[in-house]
């Protein structure tokens, strides 16, 4: 991972600048395109993960942890 934030492409997608690692040594580094969906199951099964519980493959919004504890729980446009 490296210190970049974050950010909204002009297509809507959300970039994540990622530096890979073979047996770690560094490789290259790429940046991973989501969709806003997509990212947002990225999220749930991270928060699920961070808490040590399994993840469904596809978790519903209802049953989705609230891992934005003490953040901000609207979207910015």
């Amino acid at each position: 991972m490296t210190s970049k934030p974050v950010r909204r492409e002009d297509d809507g997608t959300l970039a994540i600048d990622l530096w890979l690692r073979c047996d770690g040594v560094f490789d290259t580094d790429v940046a991973l395109h989501l969709t806003p969906a997509e990212a947002d199951l990225l999220h749930a099964q991270l928060c699920y993960a961070l808490d040590d519980e399994s993840a469904a493959l596809v978790v519903p919004e209802a049953k989705r942890p609230e891992c934005r504890k003490g953040g901000a729980t609207t979207r910015r446009r």
